[in-house]
């Protein structure tokens, strides 16, 4: 392949993403990691993106349908029923790892009056609690993603893999029988660590994420413990729940 095609690739494939990994993006492209390197400084070069710690991201985002104001938008009523829902299977003074969905910043929303300890690569839900006494927050390392108000990058998936905590509580642009998909490659290492680094994993999905695919493969099914969600689950997902022993919990 050459240069121009594997950089027009990347570029496509960063207009989906957002943001993404210098390894996803030489999988996206079967070249190494050295040479997908050297395509992203020209791109850089060009102004289509922009080099990140161990990354790239898009600079000119063709939808702001990533932005975290944007998605918290989206399905708020359902959003506040399962974020509701979610903070009552938290128990007092436990340690809470917390991703960046806007779903999961209406759980937090509701987790004051249970005194955690919350990791979290999110700015929105650090923001939330920043001048709280009764909340300590412990925010990872990372680059500033500002449109998604997340911390990205090695350092973030880094603060997650030396943590341990009693429960994380994630959310993700979709959950099939075959497993958790995520819209944004770079991502996927973080959620990744969390989930092992925590004792009990909750998924919050609302209704339009049931049987629903996205751009990267997050884990399977196995390693989730309760689903918290708005609507009854379709039959064939319900049935690889109940096979993976996956609680059920609905507002």
């Amino acid at each position: 392949m050459q240069a121009e095609e594997r950089q027009l690739r990347i570029e496509e494939y960063l207009q989906k993403a957002e943001f993404s990994s210098l390894d996803e993006l030489a999988r996206q492209v079967n070249a190494s990691v050295s040479t997908v390197r050297r395509d992203v400084s020209a791109l850089e070069t060009q102004g289509k993106c922009r080099r990140t710690h161990g990354g790239a991201r898009i600079l000119t985002p063709r939808s702001d349908e990533f932005t975290f104001t944007t998605r918290d938008s989206q399905q708020v009523v359902e959003k506040e029923a399962i974020g509701k829902a979610c903070a009552a299977l938290v128990q007092p003074g436990q340690s809470v790892i917390m991703d960046a969905g806007s779903t999961i910043y209406h759980v937090a929303r509701y987790l004051q009056d249970k005194k955690p300890q919350i990791v979290t690569n999110s700015l929105p839900i650090a923001n939330l609690y920043a001048s709280d006494h009764l909340v300590e927050i412990i925010l990872s390392g990372g680059v500033i993603y500002p449109r998604l108000g997340v911390l990205v990058g090695p350092l973030a998936a880094e603060t997650f893999a030396k943590m341990h905590a009693d429960v994380a509580i994630m959310s993700a642009n979709g959950i099939t029988p075959e497993g958790v998909f995520n819209s944004h490659a770079l991502l996927i290492e973080i959620q990744q660590a969390m989930i092992q680094s925590a004792q009990k994993v909750i998924f919050c999905f609302d209704h339009t994420k049931l049987n629903h695919k996205a751009v990267s493969f997050l884990c399977e099914l196995d390693r989730i413990d309760t689903v918290v969600t708005d609507q009854p689950v379709p039959p064939d997902l319900l049935d690889a729940f109940r096979r993976n022993n996956i609680e059920v919990v609905l507002p």
